[in-house]
């Protein structure tokens, strides 16, 4: 495939390597090995400590939210989110089924259901569209919240994830959900340094979820957090990640079921550093997608660039193949030729454990799912 050979050769060219080329990996600029250092030195190496409350209060200005919470990883984020908004066990949850399994897990560690709705083509994110259509057909409206007119289900929230740092249309969604009184708990763990019409993705719902696994745009090597305007949500869900202790001099006192889930120091000195290097990184991410969407473009294969109104962090980059096949041979021969590259993910109504969940009309999602590639995305 003369379109893969071609890629492996450019993409060889702008990271100077004649070897294994990565996906995407960390890269440590500034302060972080300091700060690691401070933190073993402190002795203050697990979920107390200076460089905690120091990432929380970086997180809640570099997404000009209220309160922002650190929790060992964005998985875990969201399984709190999620209980924060609402969502008990036997209810129902709508989100994409064209998303990493993380964001299904959650929905289930919480004992609710997922609803796999379509995606929009342009944002690979929820399609407020899809999410109309369904709670027009499904949806009814009682004292105590929006329920499954069908299966009798309250649905307790909604769940739209930014694809690979593109924002949802997150502001059709809102409104729609708001018509429902279903709470929008967003999954951003993909989308640090993303902004929609100007405001950070994470910022729009009731409470949003980052991660810092070791693959994105900055890291703590595990962690993550949730973010919230409202303050009170804010301190329960650092309450609910400290294992629900009631604060004491010296007993141990914890009134509900809580969760051992806050960020060690140890990750949050880490993360502290890479904080203050994120308009760098994003930055350069930007110049390394618009040096793709030139060569693509000659190509004949379309680069999947912003939508309109967002800037992306452009955390994962990603091109659209013409069909399956086509995706076959180019995953096939970069792979074999030492450039990492990943189909997007299988559809998540496709997996064993959700094939008996409700999915509508995936048409979008299908498409995607058939021609998305993922291609090396890390600065240099």
């Amino acid at each position: 495939m003369k379109e893969a050979e071609d890629t492996v050769s450019f993409i060889r060219d702008y990271y100077q390597r004649s070897n294994f080329i990565p996906l995407h990996e960390p890269k440590f600029l500034g302060n972080e090995k300091k700060y690691v250092c401070n933190t073993i030195d402190s002795t203050f190496v697990s979920s107390v400590g200076a460089y905690v409350d120091k990432f929380e209060d970086m997180m809640a200005s570099i997404t000009a939210v209220k309160k922002a919470v650190a929790v060992v990883n964005g998985t875990a984020g969201i399984q709190v989110a999620l209980r924060l908004a609402g969502v008990k066990e036997g209810d129902e949850v709508i989100t994409q089924a064209l998303t990493f399994v993380a964001t299904a897990n959650a929905i289930k560690y919480n004992g609710a259901e997922p609803v796999f709705l379509d995606v929009d083509y342009e944002t690979m994110g929820l399609s407020h569209i899809a999410l109309k259509h369904f709670l027009e057909e499904y949806g009814e409206i009682r004292d105590d919240g929006c329920f499954n007119k069908i299966s009798g289900k309250k649905i307790s929230a909604c769940l739209p994830m930014h694809t690979f740092g593109f924002p949802v249309k997150i502001d059709k969604i809102i409104p729609i959900c708001e018509e429902w009184n279903i709470p929008v708990v967003e999954d951003a763990a993909e989308s640090l340094g993303s902004s929609y019409k100007g405001k950070h993705t994470g910022a729009f719902g009731k409470l949003g979820v980052f991660s810092f696994n070791g693959n994105k745009i900055v890291t703590s090597g595990g962690g993550g957090a949730i973010v919230t305007n409202d303050e009170l949500v804010g301190k329960k869900a650092k309450y609910l990640t400290t294992t629900a202790k009631i604060s004491h001099p010296y007993e141990y006192i914890h009134d509900e079921l809580g969760y051992n889930f806050r960020m060690p120091n140890l990750n949050a000195a880490l993360v502290c550093g890479q904080l203050e290097s994120l308009s760098e990184f994003v930055d350069k991410k930007r110049k390394l997608a618009n040096k793709y969407d030139q060569f693509f473009d000659g190509l004949g294969i379309k680069f999947r660039k912003e939508p309109e109104h967002s800037r992306s962090n452009y955390w994962l980059m990603c091109v659209e193949l013409q069909n399956k096949r086509d995706r076959e041979e180019f995953l096939k021969y970069t792979n074999q030729n030492g450039v990492m590259t990943r189909p997007i993910w299988k559809l998540m109504y496709k997996l064993d454990m959700y094939k008996d969940c409700f999915r509508d009309n995936q048409k979008n999602a299908e498409f995607l799912e058939d021609r998305i590639v993922n291609i090396p995305s890390s600065i240099r």
